[in-house]
């Protein structure tokens, strides 16, 4: 039985929702499940290409801990090929331009994301 997908829904603002959000990712795509990330509103931090959470004190402090940071989960997701999508409604109210994002990121909506978790689960943080 092929595994189902798995979408991840990031609203909430700052560093460990991001994070974790980024550990599911990569930890369901590490074991063979296809995985959709979807950030929108605060949560669309995450796909900014300046990279403001990397500024977070707390990814200094996972480091010193030997846990991966958002840096390096981010770089493993785009490995693993994880479909990441900002919202564009999320765009707008945070009045952020699509080309302030990461590369690789899409924009798209709401809908867009359910179809692509179908029958999968979905997770909010």
């Amino acid at each position: 039985m092929p595994a189902r997908t798995l979408g991840i829904l990031l609203r909430s603002a700052g560093h460990e929702p991001a994070h974790y959000a980024l550990v599911l990712a990569t930890g369901a795509a590490a074991v063979g499940r296809s995985v959709v990330l979807f950030a929108t509103n605060a949560g669309l931090a995450l796909f900014r290409a300046d990279a403001p959470l990397l500024t977070d004190p707390r990814e200094a402090l996972l480091a010193t801990r030997g846990v991966a940071g958002i840096a390096t989960l981010r770089e493993a997701a785009a490995d693993l090929g994880i479909r990441r999508i900002a919202c564009d409604a999320g765009l707008r109210a945070e009045a952020i331009a699509p080309s302030a994002l990461e590369h690789g990121v899409e924009v798209a909506g709401v809908v867009t994301f359910l179809e692509a978790v179908g029958d999968g689960s979905v997770v909010s943080l």
